[in-house]
């Protein structure tokens, strides 16, 4: 064995047992009912995050309802201030109006 280096062929082995005993460890009743327990609380989490997300949800059509109520009465608004501008203006440029008896 001229060609093979004992320190490649120790690390090769102790990979092959290391990965063995990954593998056993991995698959033991333990392991799996850590895994069990962790995707449950990411599945808790994820609810949490998503009731939360409706709540904003929620929050940003109120406000855009808001929004474009509050859009709509100043539309409203200046639209009855220009109207009245131009009756005011309308007015002081009639030519006034002849009496007669």
């Amino acid at each position: 064995m001229a060609g093979i280096s004992w320190s490649k062929l120790g690390l090769f082995a102790g990979g092959v047992l290391f990965g063995t005993a990954g593998v056993k460890l991995l698959s033991s009743k333990d392991a799996k009912k850590c895994y069990t327990n962790a995707t449950a609380a990411v599945l808790r989490a994820k609810e949490s995050v998503m009731e939360t997300v409706t709540t904003v949800r929620e929050n940003c059509d109120d406000i855009l309802a808001d929004a474009r109520t509050e859009k709509h009465d100043r539309t409203r608004h200046r639209e009855r201030q220009i109207s009245i501008h131009i009756k005011r203006a309308r007015s002081s440029y009639a030519l006034p109006r002849a009496h007669f008896l």
